[in-house]
């Protein structure tokens, strides 16, 4: 099993370089607001280069675990390692999201957030330009370095085109692409930035049948290509298609975890998602 939470009395030390090929060790992690508290001692261990999928009933706080891991929201207690491409950690809490984007925490949203007026290529090239940008001024006077970089920045939002299948629809406006390319789009705007860990928040929502199934294609190559994958999505059919490991979460706390299968025979779980077994006339 990749993600279970951890019981081991060590775990509070400071982890070094990641010979155990983690990129990813949430440890109790507790978000309140208010008198609500939305995550509740939330664990979780995620290897690189595998497929993760948090999954729950509405409100039980997944999108609060990936506001956390982003520096959106700041828990009252736990701790977030990541281990970047260079394999050695960063503490990720109390970090504010750009700094988290630099260690190599990219994310989609589960409504799309993508510039409806600029071409999927514009889109794209904010993702891969937020990086070493050069300075104003030598944006302003076109130097030859700036002209360097704005060249390699169009050479690589087209390779990104080129692997999420969008090359040919390059210069369309992003508010013109069918939901399912939009979807894509996204995903490639994310891996603009060259991460270590893509979160992906609800990526089939509202998605037909041949939009998963490209979907679910994407995010393996995604996988393959040396980019771990935390996700979330209610689409059952497409997590255990994709999912190497599956954590459920309910109100605010891990009740399963571990290969999609066993999860799914968990009776936690489908408790969970279905009522007690008492309510649905027994099973």
């Amino acid at each position: 099993m990749n993600a279970v939470p951890s019981t081991d009395p060590a775990a509070d030390r400071a982890p070094g370089r990641s010979d155990t090929g983690l990129v990813l060790d949430v440890r109790g992690l507790v978000l309140r607001f208010g008198g609500v508290t939305s995550l509740d001692g939330v664990s979780l261990r995620h290897e690189r280069g595998q497929i993760l999928a948090v999954i729950g009933p509405n409100g039980a706080g997944k999108t609060s675990l990936f506001n956390c891991l982003t520096g959106v929201v700041r828990p009252q207690a736990g701790s977030v390692t990541l281990w970047g491409r260079d394999g050695h950690p960063r503490r990720l809490l109390d970090r504010r999201p750009h700094v988290i984007s630099r260690f190599g925490v990219a994310r989609t949203f589960q409504h799309i957030r993508l510039f409806g007026g600029l071409s999927a290529l514009a889109n794209v090239q904010v993702g891969v330009q937020g990086r070493d940008r050069p300075a104003m001024l030598q944006v302003m006077l076109a130097t030859p370095a700036a002209r360097r970089y704005e060249a390699r920045g169009v050479r690589r939002a087209m390779e990104l085109l080129a692997f999420v299948g969008l090359a040919h629809r390059a210069h369309i406006p992003a508010a013109a692409l069918a939901y399912g390319e939009q979807r894509r789009l996204e995903i490639a705007r994310a891996l603009g930035a060259d991460p270590c860990l893509l979160l992906v928040d609800e990526p089939a929502a509202g998605a037909n049948t041949a939009e998963k199934k490209e979907l679910a294609g994407l995010l393996r190559r995604v996988a393959a290509d040396g980019t771990s994958v935390l996700l979330i999505e209610h689409d059952m059919g497409l997590v255990m298609s994709v999912a190497a490991a599956v954590v459920v979460l309910n109100f605010g706390q891990v009740i399963a975890s571990g290969p999609p299968a066993d999860v799914q025979r968990d009776p936690a779980v489908r408790e969970a998602y279905l009522g007690p077994a008492d309510t649905r006339g027994g099973d």
